[in-house]
C-alpha cells in the first residue's frame, strides 16, 4: 500500500481529525514541558490527566496555572553586569562600592558558637551561600494586626529618607486606606516611597480604584506584581508574591503572616484571625531591603544602581543577640528552598519541634520527615485551624493525619477565629517564621520570605506566644480519627488528591 493509498484508507476516520490531531499535539507539547522542566510526579500526573481529559482546555489551563517555574534572566541581566549578586562573597572594605559592601556582609556574617548549632546551620549555610547569617539582630514578634499595625504606621510616620511597604493584601477597606495616606503623606513630604502589592491577592484594591487614587502622589510609586504578560509571552497566572515586608530608612523592617486589611485588625464583635508579624532591628534588615528591592526591579526595572544606594544600605549597629537569615523561596529559584529549611530544620530536632500552619498540605519528603523525627523520640507538635477559610484545604491536610497520628506527631485544631499564623520553633534554639505556609502553593509556587534565627530568648518568646494557641486548640485523638466515618476518609482522600494544585 503506497502512501496515498495508506491516507485513502483512513480518510474520514473520526480518530484521525484535525481536532483530534490538534488534541494529541498540546497534550503532546504539555508532556515535553512538564518533562523538561522536572515537575514533580504528583502534579505532572494530575496534569496530564486535567490536560488529555479537557481538550484544548486543559492544555490552556496548564499554561495559565501548571506553571510553576519561571526564568530569572530579567534581574540577572539587570544586575549581574554590575554586581556579583549571585556570586562568592568578598570580604568588605571602606573603599569599596556600596553593592559590594552590603552583599558580602563581610562585618556581620557570623558563625554559631555552639556545636547543636553550627551542626544545625550547616546544611543551610552550604545551600543558601547568597544569604548570609548575619549577627547581632533584635527581632519582637508581634500577635495580629492588633500589635502590628501601630507600630508599622510609627515607623512609617518617623521615616526620614524611604519607606519600602510589600503585601500580598492590601484591602480595599479601613487598613488598606490606612496605610496607604500613611504612606502618601510622607512621600508628600518629601520622603521616597514604593509600595509593591500582588495583583491577584490585592485585586479589590486594585480594580476598586484605591491605588489609582494615588497615582499622582510625588515621591510616590506604587507597582503591582504580576507574571501574566501576554506581550512578554508570560501565562504565570498561578505565581503570587506572598511575601509582607516593611523597611523604612533601611534601619528598621517588619514581616511575617499579616496581611494589610481589616481581618487582621479585631473589630467591634469580630476578633481578629489569629496571626504573627516580626519587628526586625540590626544586619538582618539589609537583606529584607535586598529582597523588597529585588523584586521592585522585576517589576519595574528601576536602575539597579538606584536601587543598590548607599542610601538604602547603611551600615546598622548590633541591636540583639540572634543570628538570622532572610530566605527567599520562589518559583525563579532552581532550589526549592522553602522545602529544604523546612526539612533540615526537623530532620536536625532533638527533642521538640512546634509547627503552626493555616495550611497542611506538605510534600511527601518533609511527611517522612515529620514521622521519622517522632519516631526517634522527638517531641512533634502540629497546630492547625479547626476550620480553614477554604473548605477543601482542611479536608486535603486532614487526608495526612493518620500516618502522622500512628508515628506518634500530636496533632491539634485550633477553634474559630480563624488562625493564619506561620512558625516553626526547634529545641528552644531556632526559630523559624515568615510568609510561607506548609502547602504546595507557598512550598512551590508562590514567593516567600523566611526568617531562621538561632536565639534562645526569642525561640522562647515565640514558643509561648505558639503554646497559647495550641492549648485553646482540641487535640486530634488516634483512635477517635482511626475510627471516623467513612464518607469523612471518601472526603479526605478525593480533596488529598488535588492537593497538588491547591
Amino acid at each position: 500500500m503506497n502512501g496515498f493509498a495508506w491516507m485513502e484508507h483512513f480518510r474520514g476516520a473520526p480518530w484521525l481529525s484535525w481536532g483530534a490531531a490538534f488534541h494529541v499535539a498540546l497534550f503532546g507539547l504539555v508532556t515535553l514541558h512538564a518533562l523538561r522542566h522536572r515537575r514533580r510526579a504528583d502534579s505532572t500526573m494530575l496534569w496530564l490527566f486535567v490536560t488529555w481529559s479537557l481538550p484544548v482546555i486543559g492544555a490552556l489551563l496548564y499554561a495559565a496555572f501548571g506553571v510553576d517555574r519561571v526564568p530569572r534572566e530579567r534581574w540577572q541581566r539587570g544586575v549581574q553586569r554590575r554586581v556579583r549578586m549571585d556570586g562568592a562573597r568578598d570580604a568588605a572594605t571602606d573603599d569599596v562600592l556600596p553593592e559590594a559592601y552590603w552583599r558580602s556582609m563581610g562585618r556581620a556574617a557570623a558563625t554559631p558558637a555552639d556545636e547543636w548549632t553550627r551542626e544545625l546551620d550547616r546544611p543551610l549555610a552550604a545551600m543558601l551561600e547568597n544569604y548570609p547569617l548575619l549577627g547581632g539582630n533584635r527581632i519582637t514578634p508581634l500577635l495580629t494586626g492588633d500589635e502590628a499595625f501601630p507600630k508599622m504606621l510609627d515607623a512609617i510616620r518617623e521615616a526620614r529618607h524611604h519607606v519600602h511597604l510589600q503585601s500580598f493584601i492590601i484591602g480595599h477597606d479601613e487598613v488598606g486606606r490606612e496605610f496607604m495616606e500613611a504612606v502618601a503623606a510622607k512621600a508628600r513630604a518629601g520622603v521616597r516611597v514604593r509600595v509593591l502589592y500582588d495583583r491577584f491577592g490585592s485585586s479589590h484594591a486594585l480594580w476598586g480604584g484605591l491605588f489609582r487614587k494615588y497615582r499622582k502622589t510625588p515621591n510616590l510609586t506604587i507597582a503591582g506584581w504580576t507574571q501574566s504578560n501576554l506581550f512578554r509571552k508570560q501565562l504565570h497566572f498561578n505565581l503570587r508574591n506572598h511575601r509582607k515586608a516593611l523597611i523604612v530608612d533601611g534601619r528598621i523592617g517588619f514581616m511575617g503572616g499579616v496581611n494589610l486589611n481589616e481581618y487582621s485588625r479585631s473589630r467591634p464583635g469580630q476578633p481578629a484571625i489569629q496571626d504573627y508579624h516580626f519587628r526586625l532591628l540590626g544586619p538582618v534588615v539589609q537583606e529584607l531591603q535586598y529582597s523588597f528591592l529585588r523584586d521592585w526591579h522585576v517589576m519595574t526595572e528601576e536602575d539597579p544602581e538606584r536601587l543598590l544606594s548607599a542610601e538604602h544600605f547603611r551600615r546598622l549597629p548590633e541591636e540583639g543577640p540572634a543570628l538570622a537569615r532572610v530566605v527567599n523561596s520562589g518559583p525563579s529559584s532552581d532550589l526549592r528552598v522553602a522545602v529544604d529549611v523546612f526539612f533540615n530544620a526537623v530532620n536536625e530536632a532533638r527533642e521538640q519541634v512546634l509547627i503552626i500552619t493555616p495550611y497542611f498540605l506538605p510534600s511527601e519528603d518533609l511527611l517522612r520527615a515529620l514521622r521519622l523525627a517522632a519516631l526517634r523520640g522527638v517531641r512533634v507538635q502540629l497546630v492547625v485551624p479547626e476550620k480553614s477559610n477554604h473548605w477543601y484545604t482542611t479536608w486535603a491536610g486532614r487526608a495526612t493525619y493518620e500516618d502522622l497520628l500512628e508515628a506518634g506527631v500530636r496533632i491539634y485544631e485550633r477553634p474559630p477565629p480563624f488562625m493564619h499564623a506561620k512558625a516553626l520553633v526547634v529545641d528552644d534554639r531556632l526559630g523559624v517564621v515568615g510568609s510561607a505556609n506548609w502547602d504546595f502553593r507557598s512550598l512551590y509556587s508562590n514567593y516567600e520570605t523566611l526568617l531562621t534565627a538561632y536565639d534562645p530568648d526569642f525561640a522562647a518568646l515565640l514558643k509561648r506566644m505558639m503554646s497559647e494557641d495550641l492549648n485553646v486548640s482540641r487535640e486530634v485523638e488516634w483512635p477517635a480519627f482511626k475510627n471516623r466515618p467513612i464518607r469523612h476518609r471518601y472526603l479526605e482522600n478525593a480533596c488529598g488528591l488535588l492537593s497538588p494544585l491547591l
